[in-house]
């Protein structure tokens, strides 16, 4: 019997949550290699003319080195892993989407996160499926309508699974709030597709 999976938005999206898709082994597993083979490296920002260099880290690998712009930063994929290549094949199955990038934020407290955005740029597939996979610590996540302020807030646990669709991002706002709770580090990988790359 298939689970059903709600969707967490009341209006304009779709937001589903599967929670954990990989028990504790699997997330030792790639949290492991995901810290040992992954090129990180601090992210930065365009902000009013400065550059601005985040604690966070970041990594951006996908099927072909094409590139993608945010922040007014533009990074040059490197191909993806073997680690990376079985985490798609496997939320690719559970979310029916296939996804040709990956963008990985790496977290090393509670205290770092990120701001309310939505993801927007240029080169992702208009209305595409955005698939976020989390291991490490469990973070809360929040969204917030763009119009009317509505917002929900969810707990992305160890080894989960959230997926981003439809018209979502024209309406709403999404964010990882900072918090002093948490002082183990978090991995974040959100699956993309990219238009450029067809």
């Amino acid at each position: 019997m298939t689970k059903t999976i709600s969707n967490l938005l009341n209006q304009d999206g779709d937001v589903r949550y599967y929670g954990k898709v990989f028990n504790e082994i699997a997330c030792d597993l790639f949290e492991h290699l995901l810290l040992s083979e992954i090129k990180w490296d601090h992210d930065q920002a365009i902000i009013f003319g400065k550059r601005i260099i985040t604690k966070r880290k970041v990594a951006w690998y996908a099927s072909r080195s094409f590139n993608y712009t945010y922040s007014k930063i533009t990074k040059t994929a490197l191909p993806f892993t073997p680690a990376l290549l079985e985490i798609k094949e496997h939320i690719e199955k559970l979310s029916g989407a296939t996804y040709n990038s990956c963008l990985l934020n790496l977290y090393h407290t509670g205290m770092e996160g990120m701001a309310w955005h939505s993801d927007g740029e240029k080169e992702l597939e208009k209305h595409g499926t955005i698939a976020s996979v989390s291991f490490g610590a469990q973070r809360k996540f929040s969204f917030k309508h763009k119009k009317d302020k509505c917002k929900v807030d969810i707990d992305l646990e160890a080894g989960s699974l959230l997926v981003m669709s439809g018209v979502t991002q024209d309406h709403w706002l999404h964010r990882l709030p900072p918090t002093k709770k948490v002082q183990d580090l978090r991995i974040n990988l959100t699956f993309r597709t990219i238009e450029s790359a067809y």
